[in-house]
């Protein structure tokens, strides 16, 4: 880097004062140690270089609420060719919108190049836009861009916040998600954007315009247009950040929980049991303790897998080993016509479903084979949860619980004794969402 950026980088952290928009404002202030210094060298490289760039979105947003940003965006008039021609470690990835991603180590930096508004030619019958690689200015990639809070731009040369919308740094004081233009038509545009609002609100604890959450309720249905694979990984985004319980919630409160789990119960022990999972996956992320998806699609698919189970045993006449199996294929066969599960988190959970049944196996050999195995942790974790939702297994419970810590002499005892034998030690607490072994 030459000694202008260098120069540009020191000042960057001595400067105590910004200004907003066009105006210096001294009340608001970034947290300049929160800056990826990379992000900056990106910035201030292609500054050096005759481009304009700017950090962008979240991370400007997130900064503002101080809040530590996941990732540092860049923007920039620079197109991709040109960004890749300026970094060496680079390269150019998407085809619906062409970015780069330029890589320090772990860090990857985002850099996209501004757009322009959409080509109307290149959108769907339904009004998705199919073709996005379109450059444009400054000006227009503010208002491509979803929401208000989220059109922020930072000016690292002279430290300042630009408000291209004049309306994002107010709805950002105000608490309030707005979508930049009419909400009708950047849902058909793009409905994950509903995804996206729900999110935002629960992250930030923000509350959603009137009318945004109208054409929420009223367009949900949008959101099965969306190819599975995309879903999956917004489902992701919604309950493997920290926030699971609330976003359920608000997935609930907009009905759209039953667009992405349409074979879901809402309520009774099913309702209880998923609330219980997501706060113990919030729980564990917040002290850094590892999840797993698995668990989670574990405790919203069981209730539709139960009612199969026993639909099958009663009807049909299967064993009840072939009912849990044909039951838990049926259910994530439905399931991956909407969000299309990988098997790496599919199997994990069918197999802490298939354990609940075999868990109430307390005689001879099976408990210690059933210690033994890798799923075990899960599908006792996942038996608590059925407890605490409701499910009158409290002994079975006490039990596992004391099996797993009683001595070898204790252990053979135990599985010689009565089915309903009790344990004295106090119930624990589930611990959800353990780390797939």
């Amino acid at each position: 880097m030459s000694c202008l950026a260098c120069d540009l980088l020191h000042s960057l952290h001595a400067i105590k004062t910004h200004s907003v928009g066009k105006k210096s404002n001294s009340a608001e202030h970034l947290p300049r140690s929160e800056i990826s210094l990379e992000a900056l060298k990106v910035v201030l490289r292609l500054t050096e270089q005759g481009f304009t760039a700017y950090l962008v979105g979240g991370c400007v947003r997130d900064l503002l609420l101080g809040l530590k940003p996941k990732d540092f965006d860049v923007a920039t008039n620079a197109t991709p060719q040109q960004v890749h021609k300026v970094f060496r470690n680079s390269r150019i990835i998407g085809r619906r919108f062409q970015i780069v991603h330029v890589r320090f180590g772990r860090e990857i930096i985002e850099v996209s190049t501004f757009r322009a508004q959409h080509n109307q030619q290149k959108s769907n019958d339904a009004g998705h836009v199919l073709d996005d690689n379109v450059f444009g200015s400054f000006e227009s990639d503010a208002f491509r861009r979803d929401f208000t809070v989220n059109a922020l731009y930072y000016c690292a040369t002279d430290e300042r916040v630009l408000d291209p919308t004049d309306e994002g740094l107010n709805d950002l004081a105000s608490k309030q998600l707005r979508l930049i233009g009419d909400p009708a038509t950047r849902f058909k545009e793009d409905p994950v954007r509903m995804l996206r609002a729900i999110r935002f609100k629960s992250k930030l604890k923000f509350d959603l315009a009137p009318i945004l959450e109208q054409k929420i309720i009223d367009l949900a249905h949008l959101l099965g247009e969306i190819p599975p694979a995309r879903l999956f990984e917004e489902t992701l985004k919604l309950f493997m950040a920290g926030f699971a319980q609330s976003t359920y919630l608000a997935l609930c409160q907009y009905q759209i929980s039953v667009i992405l789990f349409p074979t879901m119960a809402e309520e009774g022990q099913a309702e209880a049991l998923i609330q219980l999972a997501l706060k113990s996956t919030d729980d564990r992320i917040a002290i850094g303790s590892p999840v797993t998806p698995a668990f989670i699609f574990a405790a919203l698919l069981w209730a539709p897998f139960e009612n199969l189970k026993k639909a099958l045993i009663e009807k049909d006449d299967y064993s009840r080993n072939d009912a849990a199996a044909v039951a838990a294929d049926q259910v994530f066969h439905q399931q991956q016509a909407v969000i299309s599960i990988p098997k790496r988190f599919s199997i994990p959970a069918r197999e802490i479903w298939l354990l609940q049944d075999r868990l109430e196996a307390r005689r001879g050999k099976k408990p210690l084979r059933l210690i033994a195995n890798k799923r075990f942790r899960a599908a006792y974790d996942f038996l608590l949860l059925r407890r605490d939702s409701g499910e009158n297994i409290s002994a079975l419970c006490d039990w596992w619980t004391e099996f797993q810590t009683a001595d070898e002499d204790r252990q053979q005892i135990m599985t010689r004794g009565s089915r309903t034998q009790k344990s004295k030690k106090s119930q624990p607490k589930a611990d959800a969402s353990l780390k797939d072994s």
